[in-house]
């Protein structure tokens, strides 16, 4: 038996039309694998919000449905609606969205690992076709917020540290002057600290600049600290939504997905 019921399978509307809004998704993978089923969720402008859920829940697929990639691994949807700000995207071109304000930074720390940290986030600005002062300008406000790239600046990427490649690929989406990023399992193999120091420039960028996010995690206990709404996804469903302090204060949620014991200690 699940241990969150299906309750929240649709996110309740807004007074306002959300800035991302993602109604009954259904996706499949080779024409025949079931991989959402009926997802529905919303992200309002300036919100921090948290995709949760055990590994093959369907967090990345979610996340590649908005972003246009699921072609990209024999992925397809088949029904649902996806808009921005008003407008459907399912028949936009990934670049169209990058274009438009939504970029994904994808599970893994995709970097080139031949290029340079600095080529690597400099190549993120192309696609605004900037000028040269502008692009250096951009650099030097990524340096500001990832101080420690400043340093690996001209280090190859493939030869940094885990925690250095994930802030790499942030500087580099971040180059696209994006108002919606979409963040695929940002601690994943990552140590405690550095996982800290990039949810601390994740808050810092919301607040300071405005940035809105949309993370998957399995660490629901970190995401729930600096998300503002969550969901919840099992087996390809939303099974729970809410604030970040409400799913956190959840029983069920607390013991299913954030591994919290909620009974009574044993009697010594």
């Amino acid at each position: 038996m699940s241990a969150v019921s299906h309750t929240a399978d649709v996110a309740p509307r807004t007074a306002a039309a959300p800035f991302l809004e993602v109604r009954d998704l259904e996706a499949v993978y080779g024409g025949a694998i079931l991989a959402l089923r009926g997802v529905s969720l919303e992200v309002e402008e300036g919100a921090i919000v948290a995709l949760l859920g055990a590994n093959g829940a369907g967090k990345t697929t979610t996340l590649k449905a908005i972003s246009n990639l699921l072609a990209q691994s024999r992925g397809s949807l088949t029904r649902g609606t996806i808009s921005w700000r008003g407008e459907p995207t399912t028949r936009l071109d990934p670049a169209d969205l990058v274009a438009r304000g939504i970029v994904q930074v994808l599970e893994g720390r995709h970097v080139f690992p031949q290029l340079s940290v600095e080529e690597n986030i400099l190549s993120g600005g192309f696609v605004r076709r900037p000028s040269r002062a502008t692009l250096r300008a951009d650099l030097e406000r990524i340096y500001a917020w990832f101080p420690r790239l400043k340093q690996k600046r001209r280090t190859k990427a493939g030869l940094t540290s885990g925690g250095e490649q994930q802030m790499t690929a942030i500087g580099r989406a971040l180059m696209t002057k994006p108002r919606l990023v979409l963040l695929d399992e940002p601690s994943m193999g990552l140590a405690p600290i550095i996982v800290e120091e990039i949810f601390e420039i994740i808050r810092a960028l919301n607040r300071d600049e405005g940035v809105s996010f949309l993370l998957s995690e399995q660490n629901a206990t970190l995401a729930l600290r600096y998300a503002d709404h969550g969901y919840v996804l099992e087996t390809g469903r939303i099974a729970a939504s809410g604030t970040a302090a409400d799913l956190a204060a959840r029983d069920d949620v607390a013991e299913f997905y954030l591994g919290r014991s909620t009974a009574p200690p044993p009697s010594p």
